[in-house]
């Protein structure tokens, strides 16, 4: 789906989490804000920096331990008003996104974005 951007929206995490699957995970702290981000939790993986990973994301292996269901990074993408994306995959009120006509993608919060209406 292609999104018109409404609001300017800023990564404030430089080193965004890289994970693949099976990557060890320590399971933080879970989101709270008055933005409805929900099931978003605060992860630490060996040689990296903590960063926010979705529920859907985080699973137990066979001894219990929390890891990586799948590859994921955290990576956010920094957006303009004006701005047209393609969204790829919605997680949590948040959108993996592609700059039209561009190269950079990353999460993007939904609450930045309007659906543009197919003509």
């Amino acid at each position: 789906m292609d999104y018109r951007v409404t609001a300017a929206h800023r990564s404030e995490f430089p080193h965004p989490i890289t994970l693949q699957p099976g990557d060890a995970l320590q399971v933080g702290e879970r989101y709270q804000g008055p933005e409805g981000w929900d099931n978003w939790y605060l992860c630490q993986t060996p040689g990296q920096a903590a960063g926010w990973v979705p529920a859907q994301v985080i699973c137990r292996n066979a001894q219990g331990d929390a890891v990586a269901a799948e590859a994921y990074c955290a990576r956010e993408l920094d957006v303009d008003v004006g701005q047209q994306v393609r969204g790829e995959r919605e997680l949590n009120s948040w959108v993996w996104c592609e700059v039209v006509g561009g190269t950079s993608s990353g999460w993007v919060p939904m609450g930045v974005l309007t659906p543009m209406t197919p003509r």
